[in-house]
């Protein structure tokens, strides 16, 4: 209720019925007619008050509020068609992620064709050939599990930008625009500013600059609409300089965050906070520059309610604090906006690790990266270690992101992931290939903002188990596939026998193979695991004595949750040995996501056989077009119901019916299934 003047010239406080100075506000404000009204004059009125309307600077920045909002709304709508999210990850996003629109309203149903995601996202969840045939490892319909989300829970992103000071303002415009629409999609944003250039630059000129950087990300944010960014001074914290016990005792200055409600109430309101690399210091009552890497820790520590400075009698006072905590705020993603893009990788010609399972890759990436970089800190000289060259501060920098990256994933539930990309990717929005090459290839879409794909499907840019040579054209043509890695806590892989130590190679006298019974496999989860994949029982016996000494090796990712099963096959009349992928098996709650599948490939064509392998495949099996896409060559047997695939190179040179291509398709003709449920397949 608004007060507007009748008879009186002022403010009357007499007990009267309410309706005789009381005249409601009205609702709608586009006739601005209806909101003209003389101001009145009087000692309680400034002279300086003049006749204009009142609600006219209000409906002027209502409008323009709502044109810019079309424009995001509309970058957006192009951003997300141009994603290739099939309906399961549909399902997946909007079960987890609520509109920010809609977020104080509970979700009543999981109906996909129900969900509002604050914009127009055209026809993106119905049927589209195009989506829905995006190829993944299914072997048949599987249901969809959907997240039981917590009501009002806020989803966050932790997002760093580095060296912001060299971005011009078109770059941090768009990366602001890639910010605004990521909450549009339920994800809200905190930003850490990082002015570290490797220039030796003083603490005094960081923490100015710094300042003044977040200012500008401000201000980049706010052209956008919505409701903005705010700059978020004093809300780290930092100890005194380290402190020295002895000479050989040092601690670590700790830096912390002072204020949680702070930092969650422009969160809540759709306010993006920025937060500069600047701490107070209680010691001494100061500012200083801290490393931006200690703040992102710092912030993912206090909002997983796990900040080791925080006293029992703080808020949140109840006894399960971490728990009251992680009810408010879930940290889904990672970002690190770098102008050095992803991690490198020394065996991929794309440049870039495509997805990272720090479970499994973690120490070898951080020797291979600490190998290739010049331990001289003088000179940028330059070190030759496989496809790698590094010089001194990008080594360090990726090493500091890595790090990073572990140790926030490490706080976080499984299901969080990160995100390492270039400024100019993040700013990518609706922005076509100058120059797309006619030769075949992945990658041929409309160019995608990684971040934005990334957030509706929880995937790198394209699966990180393709052979490079299907990559390597892409990476010249869309940038994001070339600078970006995907990162995930991941799933432990183990290899039996580990081919670091003995490598895999055709059994002898000298050399016998494992067995099924060896004491590092567990056969019974083994066997539910390839009959859950294959929806099938398998004929144990049989199959035992089938694979009896042409056990080649094992690989299983986590617990089970995927694997594969390598043998030496022998062609009829022929002494020589080939490598055969016998099984390949996901759990179906597995299939289409999390990159079970890929790690269990990369594994196999990596570390495995490397030299390549062969395996068979119905024709009508719904996981052939994953395959076609990650094998070498393919061969449909003839007469048979079988399509033969391969990894090695130059199988299908010469005379087919010869050498490898012809052992290839013996072992895959003579091959004897094992199932128990006596279904009759047609071969």
């Amino acid at each position: 209720m608004h007060l507007r003047f009748c008879a009186l010239k002022r403010p009357c406080r007499l007990k009267v019925p309410p309706k005789l100075f009381l005249v409601p506000r009205p609702k709608c404000i586009n006739n601005t007619n209806r909101a003209l009204a003389t101001a009145p004059s009087g000692p309680h009125f400034p002279a300086n008050v003049t006749n204009k309307p009142k609600y006219s600077n209000d409906l002027l920045q209502v409008l323009n509020r709502r044109k810019q909002e079309d424009v995001v709304s509309r970058d957006l709508f192009l951003d997300v068609l141009g994603s290739t999210a099939t309906k399961r990850e549909a399902k997946s996003y909007l079960s987890r992620f609520q509109p920010s629109h809609d977020r104080k309203r509970s979700q009543k149903s999981h109906d996909i064709k129900g969900h509002n995601v604050g914009v127009n996202l055209g026809s993106l969840y119905l049927p589209v050939r195009a989506v829905d045939e995006s190829p993944v490892f299914a072997q048949g319909p599987s249901k969809s599990h959907l997240v039981d989300e917590t009501p009002g829970r806020l989803h966050l992103a932790l997002v760093k930008i580095r060296d912001p000071q060299n971005a011009d303002d078109t770059t941090l415009r768009r990366v602001g625009l890639t910010l605004v629409q990521l909450l549009h999609l339920g994800m809200a944003s905190t930003v850490v500013v990082d002015c570290e250039d490797g220039n030796g630059t003083s603490k005094a000129i960081q923490r100015r600059l710094s300042l003044e950087q977040a200012d500008r990300i401000v201000s980049a944010i706010e052209k956008h609409g919505n409701r903005g960014a705010r700059r978020l001074d004093n809300i780290i914290t930092a100890s005194a300089q380290n402190e020295e016990l002895q000479p050989s005792v040092k601690i670590r200055r700790w830096t912390g965050t002072s204020n949680r409600e702070l930092l969650l109430a422009p969160l809540r309101r759709g306010v993006i906070p920025v937060v500069a690399s600047v701490a107070f210091v209680p010691e001494t009552y100061s500012l200083m520059t801290v490393d931006a890497n200690e703040v992102v820790l710092a912030l993912a520590r206090e909002l997983t309610g796990l900040n080791p400075g925080l006293k029992a009698t703080e808020y949140p006072r109840e006894t399960g604090k971490v728990a009251s905590v992680q009810k408010q705020v879930s940290i889904d993603r990672i970002i690190l906006l770098d102008p050095l893009g992803g991690i490198p990788s020394a065996d991929q010609s794309r440049g870039s690790h495509v997805f990272i399972n720090l479970e499994q890759e973690y120490g070898n990436i951080k020797r291979e990266i600490m190998q290739n970089a010049p331990m001289d800190t003088q000179h940028y000289e330059l070190r030759r270690f496989s496809r790698l060259r590094i010089p001194q501060f990008e080594a360090q920098t990726h090493l500091g992101n890595l790090e990073l990256l572990q140790q926030t994933l490490a706080l976080l539930p499984p299901s969080s992931s990160a995100l390492l990309t270039t400024l100019q990717d993040a700013a990518n929005s609706n922005r076509r290939p100058q120059e797309l090459s006619q030769s075949p290839g992945v990658g041929t879409r409309r160019q995608r903002n990684p971040l934005i794909y990334n957030l509706l499907t929880d995937k790198p840019v394209f699966s990180s188990s393709l052979p490079s040579e299907r990559t390597s054209s892409a990476s010249s043509r869309l940038e994001p596939v070339a600078a970006t890695t995907f990162v995930k806590r991941g799933m432990p892989v183990t290899i039996i026998p580990n081919p670091l130590d003995r490598p895999w190679t055709p059994p002898l006298s000298s050399n016998p193979p494992i067995q099924l019974s060896d004491p590092r496999i567990d056969l019974p989860r083994l066997i539910h695991l390839i009959e859950d994949s294959f929806g099938r029982k398998l004929d144990i016996n049989h199959y035992f004595s089938r694979i009896k000494d042409r056990l080649a090796g094992i690989i299983i990712v986590g617990e089970y949750e995927g694997g594969a099963l390598l043998t030496w096959e022998t062609p009829d009349g022929s002494p020589t040995m080939v490598p055969y992928l016998d099984k390949f098996a996901v759990l179906k709650r597995s299939q289409g996501a999390g990159g079970v599948a890929d790690i269990i490939f990369k594994a196999m064509v990596r570390d495995c056989f490397p030299q390549g392998v062969c395996w068979r495949s119905r024709r009508d099996n719904p996981v052939n077009k994953w395959y076609f896409e990650r094998a070498k060559g393919t061969w449909k047997i003839p007469e048979t119901n079988w399509t033969m695939f391969w990894t090695t190179g130059g199988v299908e040179g010469g005379q087919k019916r010869r050498g490898v291509f012809g052992d290839y398709e013996a072992v895959c003709k003579g091959v004897v299934p094992s199932w128990a449920d006596n279904k009759k397949v047609v071969d």
